[in-house]
């Protein structure tokens, strides 16, 4: 029965001539954490593993960045089923692309594998007071030079009274490169410091603004509204739009649309591009952003197209619509 089972193989794959299974040939079986960039912290130990299978024993090679690798700082000890990569400590200058190449006599097979090596950031490269009024103060910062070979996430900045020489913390996570602190205590004067943050965590050191920030007691000052309230100005925008109508000789008929704005538009109403103005056949009415145009006992000749533009300091939006006017029917 020992014999039955090799002699079943061949008849499995006899169409060719040559009994060179594609099995033997050379295949790099790449683990699935490594498919995408393998990102570890500054100092790590890696240690991975790479199985392969061909036959007979596959030649293995290593590359780095198309270059051959440095086996002073990296170690490969490949077996007949595997490859393993050895780096005792990372270090940045690690990163890159491994390339590993496998080879039976004319088959090769090749995997890639990215490592990214990172570490904590370096502080903002710099730290400015830019402007100060009542009790808020206007930061500006730039990123830092060094980035610890990954991207910036966010930065965390604090505030010092000059009289304690306490810092705490005002803003963290926070992604812009420049911010307002508000809420600071009148009389004081202040230091302001940065610190960057990647996926590492936050940056040992920080850098400190070299200007203070007094704020006054007397002779207040607010500057103009960029660092005001909110401005909640607008250009007019209709937020219901008239809709065509049909009506009969002789009976009223009202065109209703919305609009907001602010400053409030001041609305004008038109028949086929000509403004309605006084007209005493036509009421005009605008409550709380409602405009409607009552058309009092029309005829066939004010049929045609109707418009209502809001305008204010900030622009001007129109709405239009066709109004129908028929003759009554008389057969019934």
């Amino acid at each position: 029965p020992a014999d039955t089972v090799p002699a079943a193989a061949p008849a499995e794959g006899a169409e060719p001539p040559t009994p060179a299974p594609a099995d033997d040939r050379p295949k790099v079986r790449l683990p699935r954490f490594l498919r995408q960039r393998y990102v570890v912290h500054v100092g790590v130990k890696i240690n991975l593993t790479i199985p392969f299978t061909g036959k007979p024993k596959p030649v293995v090679s290593w590359m780095k960045n198309g270059q051959p690798l440095d086996t002073k700082r990296v170690n490969i000890r490949s077996t007949d089923r595997d490859s393993i990569l050895f780096i005792r400590s990372a270090e940045r200058e690690d990163s890159g692309e491994y390339e590993m190449c496998v080879k039976v006599d004319d088959f090769e097979d090749k995997a890639t594998l990215v490592l990214q090596i990172v570490e904590l950031p370096g502080p903002p490269a710099s730290v400015k007071i830019v402007d100060t009024w009542g009790f808020n103060v206007a930061l500006e910062w730039t990123p830092p030079t060094d980035n610890g070979n990954t991207d910036i996430t966010g930065y965390t900045i604090q505030k010092a009274d000059k009289k304690t020489g306490d810092w705490f913390t005002v803003l963290e996570h926070y992604h812009r490169l420049n911010a307002t602190i508000s809420d600071l205590i009148m009389g004081n004067t202040y230091t302001f410091r940065v610190f960057s943050e990647n996926k590492c965590g936050i940056s040992e050191e920080s850098t400190a603004s070299k200007e203070e920030a007094k704020i006054l007691k007397t002779g207040i000052e607010y500057k103009p509204p960029e660092y005001q309230e909110h401005d909640y100005s607008e250009a007019p925008k209709f937020t219901t739009a008239l809709n065509n109508r049909s009506t009969t000789v002789g009976y009223n008929t009202k065109l209703l649309c919305s609009v907001r704005g602010c400053p409030k538009p001041k609305v004008q109403w038109m028949k086929n591009q000509m403004i309605i103005g006084d007209d005493p056949k036509y009421r005009q009415i605008c409550v709380q952003g409602i405009c409607s145009l009552e058309i009092r006992r029309p005829s066939n000749f004010d049929g045609g197209v109707y418009s209502c533009k809001a305008i204010n300091d900030h622009g001007e939006a129109t709405v239009s619509c066709k109004l129908e006017v028929k003759l009554p029917n008389l057969s019934q």
